[in-house]
């Protein structure tokens, strides 16, 4: 997430840790969480990519059938106030407002290297509304049909390096449209130890003011965008405590455009719904307008305790280029390892990685390495009363990447 605006520079660090969460649906249990994380490329000059911000969950706000949940972060807020069983006992409905600085910037990444004169900031707000439907309220595996429409406004700025003769895109509208049907879920947290998902999805973005922008208008914004992927997760963890977890993830796109495109890259768990994490890239190093993704990850205690933890994760890409920011092999691959530490008692961890992108582009030739962190620490732990990890039902609760799930 770029946010360099004239004057921020030297405290955009403070800045930039934007939050993209709300609910995949009205979670029924308490949370309160500080989620960070942050990449840092060990060769060229990438996007900044990190996040910062608190999360809360709050059921029966103010009453009974009302669920709170918000994000909050320096610069930005993502709420929405659900209703459960509003429109029938097995459908819920929810409404949502987010909004604030940074959240609607562009960082152009091509050919494996970072275009910051070609780069500016995007600042705006949405309002969602979210219907959410149980098909088997009885069983232990949700299966749930989620209707999503939403209305958003973007306003762009010149970053401190954007080229004066590059023309920004105009402000405008987007109006939106999802619908999805998930099997499972996943819990908005690092030590949840269980977690299934078999999902399709598609999503429709029409945008008021499309058109030419850039130098002498060599790129366009798209007036309608239409996208559809699927997913599917498995994250189990053995009774020595060894950790597994495999995603696969596909998608395309018609008429995408640069505000649209899936973006893949980086190291990130919680920048969207649906994280297109590539290990050793930069944060949304690659544009696509068609993709398939593998990541995968071990994780095992290394000391007696079982707090301290080591972790080995990587991934497979195959990319079908954005125009104009194609390059010249369509895989992509990437490994890491990393330390984990659980406190005793699982209010916090912390995670230390470094990652290796086989066919990343750097300084005309390949290879790319990538270090980073991520801190969780959770205010509901001790109320639990569990150790490390806990272990709820499948569920399908997720923290979600906002509406323009693979793109700033």
């Amino acid at each position: 997430m770029i946010a360099n605006g004239n004057g921020t520079r030297a405290i955009l660090p403070y800045l930039l840790f934007i939050p993209f969460l709300a609910a995949a649906q009205i979670d029924p249990v308490p949370r309160r969480m500080v989620q960070m994380g942050y990449n840092q490329p060990l060769e060229g000059k990438g996007p900044i990519a990190g996040y910062g911000f608190y999360y809360q969950n709050q059921p029966d706000f103010p009453s009974t059938n009302l669920t709170l949940r918000l994000a909050v972060a320096p610069v930005y807020l993502d709420t929405e106030l659900g209703a459960r069983s509003l429109l029938g006992p097995n459908t819920d409905l929810a409404f949502g407002l987010a909004g604030g600085g940074f959240a609607q910037s562009y960082s152009e990444v091509r050919g494996g290297h970072y275009y910051e004169e070609e780069s500016f900031v995007g600042h705006g707000g949405d309002f969602t509304t979210s219907l959410y439907h149980r098909f088997n309220p009885d069983g232990k595996i949700p299966v749930s049909l989620i209707v999503r429409g939403g209305a958003g406004l973007s306003y762009y700025d010149a970053d401190s390096e954007t080229d004066p003769d590059f023309e920004l895109p105009q402000d405008h509208a987007t109006f939106y449209a999802r619908t999805g049907l998930r099997c499972g879920g996943q819990e908005p947290s690092l030590t949840s130890p269980l977690a299934m998902e078999l999902s399709v999805w598609n999503e429709s973005q029409f945008r008021q003011h499309a058109g030419s922008y850039g130098f002498d208008n060599d790129r366009v914004m798209e007036p309608a965008s239409y996208l559809f992927w699927a997913r599917a997760l498995l994250k189990y963890m053995f009774t020595n405590e060894h950790l597994l977890e495999l995603t696969v993830t596909g998608g395309g796109s018609l008429d995408a455009d640069r505000f649209s495109a899936y973006r893949l890259g980086g190291v990130l768990p919680f920048v969207s719904e649906f994280p297109l994490n590539l290990p050793g890239y930069y944060y949304q190093e690659l544009s696509a307008v068609r993709f398939g993704l593998i990541n995968g990850q071990y994780s095992f205690p290394i000391t007696s305790g079982k707090n301290l933890r080591f972790t080995l994760f990587g991934a497979a890409a195959r990319v079908d280029y954005l125009e104009g920011l194609e390059q010249p092999e369509q895989w992509h691959y990437g490994v890491g390892g990393g330390l984990t530490y659980i406190s005793p008692k699982g209010t916090w961890l912390v995670s230390l990685l470094y990652a290796h992108g086989f066919n990343a582009i750097r300084d005309d030739d390949t290879g790319a390495n990538q270090i980073g962190f991520m801190l969780q620490l959770d205010l509901e732990a001790k109320k639990r009363g569990k150790t490390r990890f806990y272990s709820p039902d499948i569920s399908p609760y997720r923290s979600r990447g906002g509406e323009r799930l693979f793109r700033q």
